[in-house]
Formats: structure tokens, sequence, C-alpha cells
């Protein structure tokens, strides 16, 4: 197990609440699986910052990562070999939210983001950019 607790910023609980309101998912994990995937197909390392995760949003990790909670963590330690950090418990969760919530933010930015269509619609286009 990666960490134990999934926490969000107040910023990110925010926008995750928008999030679920167009997109009519009813699930923050969900969302947040979208938002992390989102951010790890950007090639360009997410940008250091001091996160305050002080938010009522918080999920085990396995309810974040359900099923596939061990192939998120996968992604995750690839990503930070493909960035050269060192693979310690410290490194691998700040970049978990360093990465969760620049998607996240990726994802409240897109203004036509309207429909769980349009979602699905903009993680294949992400695919197909990385390719």
């Amino acid at each position: 197990m990666l960490m134990e607790y999934v926490r969000v910023s107040k910023q990110a609980r925010d926008q995750l609440i928008n999030l679920k309101r167009k997109t009519r998912i009813e699930n923050w994990n969900v969302l947040c699986r979208w938002a992390f995937c989102l951010s790890l197909a950007d090639s360009s390392p997410p940008r250091e910052q001091k996160l305050v995760t002080d938010s009522s949003i918080e999920m085990s990790w396995r309810t974040f990562g359900g099923e596939n909670e061990e192939i998120y963590e996968a992604l995750l330690r690839q990503r930070c070999m493909e960035s050269g950090l060192a693979l310690t418990d410290q490194n691998l969760t700040q970049q978990f939210r360093l990465h969760l919530h620049r998607g996240i933010s990726l994802l409240a930015g897109e203004k036509d983001l309207n429909s769980l269509e349009k979602l699905v619609r903009k993680a294949l286009v992400a695919g197909e950019q990385k390719r």
C-alpha cells in the first residue's frame, strides 16, 4: 500500500464538487482516478508546491485505487523512475499528491467538460497525444 489515506486541498475539493456536478460522476475516488491518470499522461513534471490537504475529502488508498490499486501504484512508480526520482515512500507520496492535484486542476480548467462523454473524449485525446 502506497499510503494509508488520500486527502485533497480545499481548492481541489471545490474543483471536485464542480466536476461532480458537471460530469454527474457520483464518487470522489472515480474523479480522482481520472485526474491522476490525466496528470500522468502529461510528460512534463508537476509543479513543485506545498499542498495543504485540509479539506473534508478523504479516502483510503484502497478506496482511491479500488481493485486496481496496484496498477495505480505501479504507474506512479514508473513515472518516478522516468523522472529520475528515488522510489522512497516520501517521494512517491509527494509525487502522487502533485499529480492528483495537477490532474484535478486540469479537469476543472476544461470549460466544456460538462458530461461523462466529454471526459472520456478528453482521456482519449490525451492518450493519442502521448503516442
